[in-house]
């Protein structure tokens, strides 16, 4: 499932989706605490190779007023959830990191992401976080439709559901990325050197 021959340059930045409290909190079938701990070690070898790190969290405004209100099936919260919710561990966080947040599943929707990564340079983004098939395969896609070049951390992402996670790693992401491992991201990055 992983590749061995990655190579990345200085044009690659991380991009963490939804490692957030209110999110980390949820029972996703990897445990949250391995997916945070992947997350941060790709944080910190980016951080040492002078690329960007992105964080992405989902929140939304106190009154509720900008909660997605489509006709759905499932819908999704009908109210926004306290602010705790949206803030990034401390652990993971540092000084220079590039914050979205987001109103929607992906990324690039409603942000300035494509700016932030445009203006740096950035034209291959290394993904990862939970939840593997809503905000990551959403701003994957997103990402793939933009001409970024892809490379997912498989074992730095999680789902709510094994099966879902495994589809998406299975057939959506091979399909318009590089799927690899945290050791794998890293050893790419100090290759740099």
């Amino acid at each position: 499932m992983t590749t061995s021959d990655l190579t990345l340059d200085s044009a690659t930045a991380l991009v963490l989706i939804d490692l957030q409290q209110g999110i980390l909190a949820l029972p996703t079938a990897r445990p949250s605490g391995e997916v945070l701990a992947r997350g941060i070690a790709l944080a910190e070898a980016f951080r040492a190779h002078k690329l960007p790190v992105v964080l992405v969290n989902v929140a939304w405004s106190p009154d509720g007023g900008d909660l997605p209100s489509t006709d759905v099936d499932r819908p999704g919260p009908a109210s926004a959830p306290p602010a705790a919710f949206s803030e990034i561990p401390a652990e993971l966080a540092a000084l220079g990191d590039i914050t979205v947040t987001k109103r929607h599943w992906g990324a690039f929707t409603g942000t300035e992401l494509d700016l932030q990564l445009r203006r740096r340079g950035v034209h291959r983004i290394v993904l990862a976080g939970i939840s593997t098939s809503v905000g990551v395969e959403s701003t994957a896609r997103t990402a793939w439709e933009h001409s970024y070049g892809l490379v997912f951390a498989e074992d730095a992402t999680a789902d709510l559901d094994a099966d879902s996670h495994a589809h998406t790693f299975g057939k959506i992401f091979p399909r318009i990325g590089r799927v690899s491992s945290t050791a794998e991201i890293i050893a790419a990055l100090d290759a740099l050197r």
